[in-house]
């Protein structure tokens, strides 16, 4: 397949890692950025493309930069740091955080990219490592459309469904609109299938009759199993998800929402690490239930 331009990636994580392998392997000339040199090596021997020693070299000849990394401060290293990928990129270039970061943030990069001639977009993706193994993420973008519409056919390589939320920060609102739905989706999965077992009914059973109405949802459908059998190693950590609601609640404080179902889970996502669940996945909120 012909190369479709020249793009880097960096941060190479477990969404990370899938999103750079499906780019290289829609055609695209991939250079890879990460701080851990293991997972350089291990990128390059499954699928090519080059690395390079720091953000900014890696950036230097990409028409599209992208970034994935773990939080507002890892963003700012990889991004504005002296070495940063802003430091290497060209005049006209365009920079695809999919971090999933405050809006703060991404508005501080916004400002810093108009200042050396680049674009800006903020693109926090869903779906999870599953998604972004599979090449079908959700991705919700703030920023210019001029560089949407330059950026969306690379995008295309791992997302499915690509939206324009509207201006810079957006993208990242969006994100804790869906961060924000979950929590109070798990935790209800996770009172109900507790109760079905308590109760003495089939759970797999009552889970495949109400699945078909009102009561559905991915989550239902994608760990409801895994739930009953107590297995919580399916993907996104506990430790990341309270990163994220501690976002949502920071921009709640901010805007005047309310969000007492959030705060609420959030804390049980607390109780959770202080289990030793750090690394369980999302789903984990069952374990407060059934351990007596």
């Amino acid at each position: 397949m012909a190369e479709a331009g020249k793009v880097a990636f960096i941060g190479l994580g477990v969404m990370g890692y899938p999103m750079a392998g499906h780019l290289k392997s829609k055609g695209w000339d991939v250079t890879v950025y990460n701080r851990t040199a293991a997972k350089v090596e291990a990128w390059l021997a499954e699928h090519g493309g080059t690395a390079r020693p720091s953000p900014a070299d890696a950036a230097a000849e990409a028409d599209i930069v992208f970034t994935c990394v773990g939080n507002d401060d890892d963003l700012r290293a990889v991004v504005l740091g002296e070495t940063g990928a802003f430091a290497g990129m060209r005049d006209g270039t365009i920079l695809v955080d999919h971090t999933t970061t405050s809006a703060i943030v991404a508005r501080e990069c916004e400002a810093a990219a108009k200042t050396r001639g680049v674009g800006f977009l903020d693109a926090p993706v869903s779906g999870g490592q599953a998604g972004a193994e599979n090449g079908v993420l959700t991705i919700m973008v703030g920023g210019a459309e001029a560089s949407f519409e330059r950026a969306r056919p690379a995008m295309e390589a791992f997302g499915r469904t690509i939206m324009l939320m509207g201006p810079s920060g957006a993208g990242q609102l969006t994100k804790m609109v869906n961060q924000i739905c979950i929590a109070g989706i798990v935790q209800g999965l996770s009172e109900a299938l507790n109760f079905a077992v308590r109760a003495g009914l089939d759970a797999e059973r009552a889970v495949e009759v109400i699945s078909g109405g009102a009561a559905q949802s991915w989550q239902m459908e994608n760990r409801a199993a895994t739930m009953l059998a107590g297995k919580y190693d399916y993907g996104f950590a506990v430790d990341w998800m309270r990163k994220d609601l501690g976002i949502c609640l920071d921009a709640a404080e901010e805007n005047g929402a309310r969000l007492p179902v959030t705060a609420l889970v959030d804390q049980f996502y607390k109780h959770v690490q202080a289990r030793g669940g750090n690394r369980f996945d999302t789903s984990s909120l069952m374990v407060l239930l059934t351990d007596d």
